[in-house]
C-alpha cells in the first residue's frame, strides 16, 4: 500500500496500492485422497474433508486458518454453480516472506487467499472473470481476518497500480450474513467498492525497505479506531489530509508529473505520523523515520507502508541513481532494501 492507509478503513476514502513481484505458488491435483501442504510451516499432506459447506483442515495448528477458509468458500461457490469436485490434492508455497518465516508485511495472507482461489476456481470452473477471484477472496479474507481495506486482495488479483476504495469490511461482513448464498453477494453491487488501474511514470523508481520488526496491520487498526471515537475532530483531520494527499499523488502519477507525485508522498507522511501521534500509536517508528528521511534526503521522498509500526516503508526516488545511492544508506542504517519492484501480474495460472 503507497498512498491512503488508514484513511481507505472509511467510506468513499481512496488508496494506491501496488503489486509486487513476489508470489505464492498454489498447485492442484486430483487425487485419490483430500490433501493439502503447506510447505512453508512444513504442514504436508494434511487431510481435509467438504461437507454441507463446512470444510475441515484436520491440523491442530493456526497457520491452516486462511487456506482453509478460502478452500471453503471456493468449494462452497462450486457447489452453488453445480459442480462437485472429486478428491484433490493442493500444495502452496510463498516467497513473501524471509527465509527465516519473519514476515516482511508484503500481504502475505491475501496474496495466499487469492492464490488458492484461484488454484481451484480454474481446475474447475471453465470461464471466470478476475471480478469473481478478488470477491470471493475478499469474503473469505474478511471473515478470517475481521477488518481491513480488502486492497491486499485487490492488488493479489489484479496485479499493477490500483486507485482502491474499500468496499468496507463491516458492510461485506453484513452482507454476507445476509445473502442466502455466495452467488447472489458477488453479483450483487459492492456500493462502496471501486477500482481502477492508474500508471506510475517511468521516471519514478519505486524502493522498499524493511525494518526488521514486524508488525500486526489488525491490532494497529484496532488501535488507530479507538481516536475516531475518543477524538472524532482530529481523526477528521486525518482523514481530510489524507484524502488530500492521495489526490495529490494521483495526480502526479496521471500528469506524470514527479514533484507533485513526491509532494502527495510527503503530505500523505505527515498525515500518517499526527494520525498516530493523536492515537498515540507508533506508526512511524524510529527506523521507519530513517527511512523516509533518508528518501527525502537524497531527493525523493518516503513513507510506512501498510499499516506501519514496523515492517515495510517506501521511498519514491526521481532517478535510478539516486534510488541505488538510497538503498546504499539505508543498509548502512540498518534498514534491510527488499529487491522487489511492482508487478503487473495479479492472479494467474501456469500449466507448468
Amino acid at each position: 500500500m503507497i498512498a491512503g492507509e488508514f484513511a481507505v478503513l472509511e467510506p468513499y476514502h481512496q488508496l494506491v496500492v501496488m503489486a509486487v513481484n513476489r508470489y505464492v505458488y498454489t498447485t492442484i491435483e486430483e487425487s485419490e485422497q483430500n490433501r493439502v501442504s503447506l510447505h512453508d510451516f512444513q504442514l504436508e499432506d494434511l487431510i481435509w474433508d467438504f461437507e454441507k459447506g463446512s470444510l475441515i483442515i484436520h491440523a491442530d495448528n493456526p497457520k491452516t486458518v486462511f487456506v482453509q477458509e478460502a478452500m471453503r468458500i471456493a468449494m462452497a461457490y462450486l457447489h452453488e454453480q453445480n459442480i462437485k469436485p472429486g478428491s484433490f490434492a493442493i500444495s502452496v508455497k510463498s516467497e513473501l516472506d524471509d527465509a527465516s518465516g519473519l514476515k516482511y508485511g508484503l500481504g502475505s495472507s491475501a496474496a495466499v487467499v487469492t492464490s488458492v482461489i484461484t488454484a481451484i476456481l480454474k481446475k474447475y470452473l471453465p470461464t471466470y472473470k478476475q471480478e469473481l477471484v478478488f470477491k470471493l477472496s475478499a469474503i473469505a479474507h474478511v471473515n478470517v481476518q475481521g477488518n481491513g481495506s480488502g486492497a491486499d486482495v485487490a492488488a493479489s488479483a489484479y496485479g499493477g497500480f490500483l486507485q482502491y476504495v474499500s468496499f468496507q469490511a463491516d458492510w461485506l461482513k453484513d452482507a454476507y450474513k445476509q445473502t442466502s448464498n455466495l452467488s447472489e453477494l458477488v453479483e450483487q453491487d459492492w456500493k462502496y467498492l471501486s477500482l481502477k488501474p492508474v500508471n506510475m511514470p517511468d521516471t519514478v523508481y519505486v524502493c522498499v525497505g524493511w525494518t526488521g520488526k514486524p508488525a500486526s496491520t489488525a491490532k494497529l487498526v484496532d488501535e488507530l479506531m479507538l481516536l475516531k471515537d475518543s477524538n472524532s475532530n482530529a481523526y477528521q483531520d486525518f482523514l481530510d489530509a489524507s484524502e488530500k494527499a492521495v489526490s495529490t499523488f494521483l495526480k502526479g502519477m496521471e500528469q506524470e508529473d514527479v514533484d507533485l507525485l513526491l509532494a502527495g508522498v510527503k503530505q500523505n507522511r505527515t498525515a500518517l505520523s499526527e494520525v498516530g501521534r493523536q492515537a498515540n500509536v507508533a506508526i512511524e517508528t524510529p527506523l521507519l523515520r530513517t527511512l523516509c528521511d533518508l528518501a527525502e534526503e537524497h531527493g525523493g521522498a518516503g513513507k510506512s507502508s501498510g499499516a506501519g509500526g514496523g515492517d515495510c516503508g517506501i521511498a519514491f526516488m526521481p532517478s535510478m541513481e539516486k534510488a541505488d545511492a538510497l538503498m546504499k544508506a539505508w543498509e548502512k542504517a540498518g534498514i534491510t532494501p527488499l529487491s522487489i519492484k511492482p508487478s503487473a501480474v495479479g492472479a494467474s495460472i501456469s500449466d507448468a
